[in-house]
């Protein structure tokens, strides 16, 4: 029989949602579902209390490690994100999961390691089953915990990660808020999951500790292997799994001109956001916690366009009082010293809080009882979080912002509410901000439509993109399969962004732009020309769009996009943009900037 040699696997490229930038080569290192072979032992009767006694150890042990690890992940990233442990640990201390642990011991007489396996497993189907992405989230989390606690039982004292002597990229199924917050950034280049949306665990963490991330990648845990080489391109969402020798040149000269544009945007950072002919673009950051400000003003920031108060929810084991979210609205305000700062009020709903606490989830959230609607149907829940910020408003100048507003009395009731609070604060002699401005988030059609009946009711407009697109196209944003048919760049979606700055130019308000095409440089030329003077995006990219600023006049971007808006396909449209942004500063824009 002839000899033959196995043949090297071939190129694998996969296209996930991207959450953290950055661009990384380096060793695959697969962080799998870690099946434990659970030993099965029966036991005597001598011996029953023994093992409820290495169970309670074990779960003693695992609740420690929680605490050191929250207690750590509150020094480094803040108090909001150590949330994330606490259903955790109140889950360790759940008589529901744990009682029938020691009962399957003392009935059974099985050993503590089995007992355990079958609890965590029976609660881990449970939210599986549901098929909702929140459960099968904390789902996630119920796996975490299983192993921890069985680690502690079969004396397991290292993880795989914590044993790592060499930086990696984690490619994993998915990664548990524990795993995440464990890592030593300085072992972990980058990381690739197949499943994980813009507001999972992982997300929130990587973008926090600054490490390149896709999710949602679907499929490339089973396309790679340990010790293969992989690309993670934070940036466009691209996971290359044994790029060929071409492409890895391709991207080590675009981490080497990443590398050099960095300490070219550094230097832009400190410049103001002025245009060649002198007109004032403001800059302002989108957060998710207080600490991030000061990513706002390092990267040259006039103030928080957009602050996602969700999230102090999304991290959390219960409901957020009123006086946990005044001192994150205070402390934000006061890290910002004087710069403007605008709060959206709650966007729970969909995927996020509202879900996980429902009887019944929704069928389809995204169209249902999501953001305003869930406020005023949840009246004590939004006027704590109403509370909060009128009082934290004498701490800086802040506005208040309804997100998904569809109706005018949508908008009507909101305001209604947010005078009764006053009128509570008013009597209870605590002091606020009595000028305080009100404003929608402009992010359905039907909101966009009617924006000049909107503009008489408002102080300011935002406009929203990323669900202004969803809702306007049809397409599921987090949905892979439809990913091509979402863009900025539809004449649609840019026809109702154009709408909605002339009504509010007309009723002398102000509008801005918080969605993520205000972060990507192919579209702030379009931007300008359409008459938008602010914007708001992730702090990173603001030294960025703050360099196509300084090189373009108004009449240039007003003449781009009168034509522009004579496209009538997106593909025109992307064209014209990419080649605009290219002539400005071929060195600069015509690479990857422009891709």
């Amino acid at each position: 029989m002839p000899h033959t040699t196995q043949q090297p696997k071939p190129m694998q490229t996969v296209k996930g949602i991207p959450v953290s930038p950055g661009i990384v080569i380096g060793r695959v290192f697969v962080l799998g579902e870690a099946e434990t072979h659970v030993p099965h032992r029966d036991i005597e009767e001598h011996e029953i209390d023994i093992e409820v006694g290495r169970l309670e150890g074990a779960l003693r042990d695992a609740t420690a490690d929680l605490v050191v690890l929250r207690d750590r992940t509150e020094q480094q990233l803040g108090r909001e994100a150590a949330k994330i442990f606490g259903f955790h640990l109140g889950l360790l201390q759940d008589p529901s999961l744990v009682g029938p642990m020691r009962e399957r011991i003392r009935k059974d007489r099985i050993n503590a390691e089995v007992a355990v396996a079958d609890a965590f497993r029976k609660v881990t189907e449970q939210f599986r089953a549901i098929g909702n992405e929140v459960f099968r989230q904390k789902a996630n989390d119920v796996l975490d915990l299983d192993r921890r606690v069985l680690g502690k039982l079969m004396g397991e004292n290292e993880s795989r990660l914590s044993a790592l002597d060499e930086p990696v990229i984690i490619v994993a199924h998915e990664l548990t808020p524990s795993q995440t917050a464990g890592m030593d950034r300085r072992k972990i280049l980058g990381i690739a999951t197949d499943l994980g949306g813009r507001t999972s665990h992982t997300s929130i963490v990587a973008r926090a500790i600054e490490i390149p991330c896709v999710v949602g990648c679907q499929r490339v845990m089973e396309r790679a292997d340990d010790g293969d080489t992989v690309i993670v391109d934070g940036d466009t969402g691209v996971v290359i799994v044994r790029p060929t020798e071409r492409t890895l040149e391709e991207y080590r000269v675009q981490q080497e001109r990443f590398s050099a544009y960095r300490k070219v945007l550094r230097e832009t950072a400190p410049l103001e956001a002025v245009t060649k002919d002198g007109t004032r673009i403001q800059l302002l950051g989108n957060i998710e916690f207080p600490h991030e400000v000061e990513s706002v003003l390092a990267n040259g920031g006039d103030g928080v366009g957009l602050y996602r108060t969700e999230f102090l929810y999304l991290t959390n084991d219960h409901e957020p009082s009123e006086e946990e979210q005044y001192q994150a609205y205070r402390r934000t305000l006061e890290l910002l010293a004087g710069r403007p700062c605008t709060i959206r009020t709650l966007d729970l709903g969909a995927d996020k809080y509202t879900q996980q606490r429902a009887h019944e989830p929704e069928r389809n959230p995204f169209l249902g009882l999501r953001s305003i609607r869930y406020c005023l149907q949840n009246r004590e829940l939004f006027k704590t979080q109403l509370r909060a910020i009128l009082r934290a408003s004498t701490s800086g100048p802040v506005k208040i912002m309804f997100p998904l507003v569809s109706t005018l009395m949508e908008l009507r009731q909101a305001k209604m509410i947010l005078n009764d609070v006053c009128e509570e604060l008013d009597e209870e002699g605590i002091p606020f901000d009595r000028a305080i401005q009100t404003g929608i988030m402009i992010e359905v059609p039907s909101a966009a439509l009617m924006a000049r009946a909107f503009a008489d009711e408002c102080s300011f407009f935002s406009i929203g993109t990323n669900d202004l697109i969803q809702y306007t196209l049809a397409v599921d944003r987090g949905n892979e399969r439809v990913a091509n048919l979402y863009t900025g760049a539809s004449p649609a979606v840019l026809y109702l962004v154009k709408q909605v700055v002339r009504s509010g130019r007309r009723a002398g308000i102000d509008v801005s732009l918080c969605g993520e095409i205000a972060g990507e440089a192919i579209y702030t030329m379009l931007l300008i020309g359409l008459g938008m003077r602010t914007l708001s995006l992730v702090p990173s990219q603001i030294p960025l769009i703050k360099r196509v600023i300084r090189s373009v006049d108004i009449p240039h971007c007003e003449q781009l996009a009168r034509r522009v808006g004579s496209f009538d396909s997106e593909r025109q449209v992307l064209n014209t943009l990419r080649d605009e942004l290219r002539k400005i500063d071929p060195d600069s824009f015509g690479g990857w900037m422009a891709e």
